[in-house]
């Protein structure tokens, strides 16, 4: 059976296990990747190192933003036209997600180089912690190609139904990382610069792993050059769906570069370590919640093209519990190991102090985020752009960034850890009106083909 049919035919949780699962895993392990370059680069370069990729990091989410916006909205596309048995316009939508992937990246990458440390210094960076900053972003920017290719296409992978080839992609290259960030730091005595070339080489490695895959065909779409040239209309539609995760994206590192501020303003420079910290523990928490959302991507995907809505409602349903549970755990585990998992990052008391107790108080409202993440991604399963875009954006930027420049006014310090928290609550008030509805609008399509 071709592996794009089963997400049409088979049972819905077992099809959410077998795509979720592989998701989970690769999305921890990609959450462990930046973890672990934060303890080896604590560890081995001490708290400035920490401080220059705290600083650094919202360059490395915006070049990540590019592979989501061409990947994760090909991906969305790719399901929908295999959910319509349109096999020649899926894999037109890859091929022009590779040309659009590589265009993207000349540019982006050229004019970040260019620009490089004005940039850095406009994120926050001061003179002893800017030469830290500029070694390790030059080098993840010179090998951002990697990044942009190995991550964009590999949500297609998935769309596709090979959830397994997907997770061998993170696997691949957080393994990589994890062995050469030491040996590069330690081993070699290249300091922060050995981390850079960690995650480049790593990243490289699973770059032609995606690539031998898409040019063999080994999965159910092939790379084929007469689908590489342009058309305004893919382009569109890709666009469209990959604006969401890349406004939010964009709108994360512009959070992180107001937050750093604050946290300059209002706790000083150990304060920008504690929440580098603490934003790599909340990545990895949302991690397998981000997996399940990606592993229902599809089988949501290929149902609405399909026009088999009681099957998405099933599934939506499964990943709202699913990732609420995962929730759960992740918030009793802050709550109760807030010092030790500081600690794991560097043994500076003040830091220490600082860190478990934003920790608590930022990641205070987690068991409600999965809810809010699983519903606003729905939207952008099922090619509804606009309601993507919005409640993508609500929790991370809309209502954060403004809770980031009021609370401190009243609590300090404090008030920058509780914008996370109310910024989570209306959140996922707001989606969760809508979802409701949505589910409504389903359940009514349903009833009527079926009579």
């Amino acid at each position: 059976m071709d592996k794009s049919a089963a997400l049409g035919e088979h049972k819905i949780s077992a099809l959410l296990w077998s795509f979720s699962v592989p998701a989970i895993i690769g999305m921890v392990v990609n959450a462990l990747y930046n973890v672990v370059d934060s303890i080896f680069v604590g560890q081995g370069v001490g708290e400035i190192g920490l401080i220059a990729v705290t600083i650094a990091f919202p360059l490395m989410m915006i070049l990540m933003a590019v592979g989501m916006f061409v990947g994760l909205g090909a991906a969305a596309l790719v399901s929908i036209r295999l959910g319509e048995q349109d096999k020649a316009g899926a894999e037109l939508i890859l091929g022009n997600a590779v040309t659009m992937v590589i265009g993207l990246v000349v540019v982006t990458t050229v004019a970040a180089l260019w620009y490089l440390e004005p940039l850095l210094l406009l994120l926050g960076a001061t003179p002893d912690v800017l030469p830290y900053a500029k070694d390790f972003t030059t080098i993840i920017l010179a090998g951002s190609v990697f990044m942009h290719v190995s991550f964009g296409l590999n949500g297609i992978i998935r769309a596709q139904g090979d959830p397994k080839t997907a997770l061998a992609t993170m696997l691949i290259a957080a393994l990589l990382n994890t062995i050469l960030n030491p040996l590069f730091i330690f081993g070699l005595h290249w300091g922060i610069k050995g981390s850079a070339w960690a995650t480049v080489l790593s990243q490289a490695v699973a770059t032609v792993w995606v690539m031998v895959y898409f040019l063999r065909g080994s999965g159910t779409l092939k790379l084929q050059r007469r689908y590489l040239a342009v058309r305004s209309d893919v382009v569109t539609g890709i666009a469209k769906i990959g604006m969401a995760p890349f406004l939010l994206q964009v709108g994360n590192s512009l959070v992180m570069v107001v937050l750093n501020f604050s946290l300059l303003e209002y706790g000083g420079a150990l304060a920008v370590a504690a929440f580098g910290i603490i934003n790599r523990v909340l990545m990895l928490m949302l991690m397998p919640v981000l997996g399940i959302s990606q592993g229902a991507q599809p089988i949501i995907g290929y149902n609405y093209g399909a026009g088999h809505y009681r099957r998405v409602i099933a599934t939506v349903k499964m990943a709202v519990v699913a990732a609420t549970g995962l929730c759960v755990f992740g918030f009793l585990c802050v709550q109760l190991l807030d010092v030790q998992i500081i600690r794991l990052f560097n043994g500076n008391h003040e830091l220490v102090q600082l860190g478990s107790d934003g920790l608590r108080l930022f990641l205070l409202m987690l068991p409600i985020i999965g809810f809010q993440i699983i519903s606003a991604n729905y939207f952008q399963a099922v090619g509804k752009a606009g309601y993507a875009i919005v409640f993508n954006l609500l929790r991370q930027i809309i209502l954060l960034i403004p809770m980031i420049y009021i609370l401190p006014r009243f609590w300090g310090l404090h008030g920058i850890w509780l914008a996370g928290p109310i910024s989570d609550i209306g959140a996922a008030l707001l989606t969760g009106i809508f979802m409701v509805r949505e589910l409504r609008q389903l359940a009514s399509q349903e009833k009527v083909k079926s009579s």
